[in-house]
């Protein structure tokens, strides 16, 4: 015979009732948490994000990149564009270059006064790491081919910049290189320079 004390909760039982039958049954209710409203997440967003840049950083954005884009014009005439028919090794950096100087024109004119731009903090130089490594990596590739710079440069994005563990890292580096190599190497025999 079962005691009082010790009475089951019937399913359609209320949360009290459940919490009353003890903490180890297994028809105990949590309590709800209420969700946040959408004004909520907002200024919840707004306290935990950077401050914003303002408008002389988005000018020097813009400026930046439009003087990149412009390099890259150069560089992109210097090699010879070809035709679409028959491209030559310019034709895919001059189209690139010639989107980045657009969008920076597009930037410096109306995005000047837009709040979405983060200012520049001690994160930033996680950028500027990346593309110094990304420097060190086409500096590289022509000499030791893509294979080692790749597994170095992915590892290295992914440990350090990326903070993921030393196992995931080591493990996607492998995979994205293996990868790279069946994509660009076996199956399209791109001619860029390799190992094996």
């Amino acid at each position: 015979m079962i005691s009082p004390s010790h009475e089951a909760v019937t399913p359609g039982g209320s949360p009290k009732e459940a919490a009353a039958a003890g903490s180890g049954s297994p028809l105990e209710v949590p309590a709800a948490v209420e969700p946040l409203t959408a004004e909520q997440l907002a200024t919840e967003w707004d306290e935990e994000r950077p401050p914003h840049a303002g408008v002389l950083a988005n000018v020097a954005a813009a400026v930046a990149a439009a003087a990149l884009g412009a390099a890259g014009l150069a560089m992109s005439l210097a090699m010879g564009l070809g035709t679409p028919e028959k491209p030559e090794p310019g034709m895919w950096p001059f189209l690139v270059s010639l989107v980045m100087v657009v969008m920076s024109v597009a930037l410096l004119l109306f995005g000047r006064k837009k709040l979405d731009a983060e200012a520049f903090s001690s994160s930033s130089w996680l950028v500027v790491a990346g593309v110094g490594t990304l420097v060190g990596f086409v500096t590289v590739v022509g000499i030791a081919g893509f294979e080692i710079p790749s597994l170095l440069l992915t590892f290295v994005w992914l440990r350090f910049l990326g903070k993921e563990t030393w196992r995931m890292s080591i493990l996607l580096s492998f995979i994205v290189t293996a990868a790279f190599y069946v994509i660009f190497v076996v199956a399209l025999s791109v001619p860029i320079p390799h190992l094996f």
